[in-house]
């Protein structure tokens, strides 16, 4: 469920939240704010709320955005943008935007980027927005692109955004929301780690020791909402997903993280940043594995976009601090036609660790060296193969899964000291994705990986250069 905060930015209302549903509203218009007054009365019956000319406060629940949109709507809304104001000068009228499109249109407004037309495409068509100026087409299909829309046609003024169903629109302004003007200059590739970094934050504050993961559990759905095919809790409380890209006949892929921490955040802890290197002002920070649940769920939002064939699993574990127990209780039916698994769940950078403790093999050595493989196509130094410790990489390993723990650049884990690189984490997700991009050779290495291991199970020698 949306906070009431995601509601306003998501359907283009400028209120920011000073406290738990306090809102300024100052920088929002009068007729915008007449319009927002008038929703919130549509629904009295589950809305309660208090507004002055500067403050609102609402004390209820926020509604289902089904319902809130529900309540935006109108018959015609959206005819006549445009006509009534100046997009330099002033602020557009809510109540005139499209009802899919709102957010974006005020989110461009505030960076400067000023429009003059919109449309949600009404679920027939592509959404559009036509420029004021032509010299901000630019940049405002930049941002665009960054901001998770997948792909974009200009024609002079006008911008179409392609997406699959208008609702991603509303996500897209709530990424938007999240851009500094200062951005504007910088390439796609920096804002994306902008946004990454975002998401970085938010789950560093999210608090969740073991046994106690249902505020983190929320929020991962929050985000996988819309990016999977299917999306379940286990008995155990772990997230189980899966999403199919293209025709689904590359590889079944696992990507891992576990949503505990070994302790519960410090009341009133802060984040410290000091350049790249963020600690927490009192005990643990908790990058280990926040900083893992955020890479795989950035590869959910960045697989949409991209031309990989195959199957995505996506597992989030509980309580593995405590024993491996959330990975242990996941029914081997979700692992049965997994080739391979990637775990973020290792300290330190440019681990990739294959086995525990050197005794207990994770993979293939072929798989490992394909990873290294990866990290130098890519431009990633440092990435080799190692032995590690427990994780629950050794459960997926004991179904037969090839897998692997790649560090995601925390250090002084389960102790006040623990502090995150939040570059090399980065990093990780750059490593991550660019084994996504050489999935046909995956798919080669491990088909080699199966016939090496069927010949030595029958006994059979085989020279390994006669099958590459």
């Amino acid at each position: 469920m949306k906070t009431w905060a995601q509601l306003f930015v998501r359907h283009g209302f400028k209120l920011e939240e000073q406290d738990a549903g306090v809102f300024d509203c100052r920088k929002e218009t009068e007729r915008n704010m007449t319009f927002l007054l008038e929703c919130l009365e549509k629904g009295q019956a589950n809305v309660n709320y208090v507004a002055s000319l500067q403050e609102l406060t609402i004390t209820s629940e926020p509604l289902m955005e089904e319902k809130w949109i529900s309540i935006l709507n109108f018959k015609w809304r959206g005819r006549g943008e445009g006509l009534y104001f100046s997009a330099e000068t002033e602020e557009p009228a809510i109540c005139e935007l499209d009802t899919f499109i709102a957010g974006i249109v005020r989110q461009l407004n505030r960076l400067g980027l000023h429009t003059n037309g919109s449309c949600d495409g009404h679920g027939r068509n592509a959404a559009s927005i036509s420029m004021l100026r032509e010299d901000e087409v630019e940049v405002t299909t930049k941002i665009l692109l960054a901001a998770g829309v997948k792909k974009v046609v200009t024609r002079g003024k006008n911008i179409r955004l392609l997406v699959s169903k208008r609702e991603q629109l509303l996500d897209v302004a709530e990424t938007l929301s999240v851009i500094q003007k200062d951005w504007l200059g910088e390439d796609v590739s920096y804002i994306r780690q902008q946004f990454f970094y975002q998401s970085l934050e938010e789950l560093l504050s999210i608090d969740g020791c073991s046994g106690e993961e249902g505020a983190v559990r929320e929020y991962i759905l929050s985000k996988l909402h819309g990016l999977v095919d299917h999306v379940s809790v286990d008995h155990n409380g772990n997230v189980l997903s899966q999403k199919t890209y293209g025709s689904g006949t590359g590889p079944t892929l696992l990507l891992n993280a576990h949503m505990d921490t070994v302790d519960c955040f410090a009341p009133g802890r802060v984040i410290v940043k000091k350049g790249a290197e963020w600690s927490s002002s009192e005990g643990i920070l908790g990058a280990d594995d926040r900083a893992g649940v955020a890479v795989v769920l950035a590869m959910a939002d960045w697989l949409e976009g991209t031309r990989f064939n195959g199957k995505v699993k996506y597992i989030f574990t509980v309580e593995e601090e405590v024993g491996l127990v959330g990975a242990s209780g996941v029914h081997n039916y979700f692992l049965w036609d997994v080739d391979a698994a990637i775990v973020v769940d290792r300290r330190g950078t440019g681990d990739i660790v294959v086995s525990c403790g050197g005794y207990l093999p994770f993979c293939h050595e072929k798989y490992g060296e394909f990873l290294e493989s990866v990290a130098v196509l890519k431009g990633l130094e440092g990435w080799k193969t190692t032995a590690g410790g427990s994780s629950d990489t050794r459960v997926w390993a004991e179904h037969g899964i090839q897998s692997v723990n790649l560090s995601v650049g925390y250090q002084g884990e389960h102790t006040d000291r623990e502090i995150l690189d939040v570059e090399a984490c980065y990093k990780t997700l750059k490593l991550v994705q660019g084994v996504f991009q050489e999935s046909r050779e995956l798919q080669r290495v491990l088909r080699r990986i199966k016939m090496l291991e069927t010949m030595k199970r029958r006994g059979t020698r085989l020279v390994d250069k006669e099958i590459k």
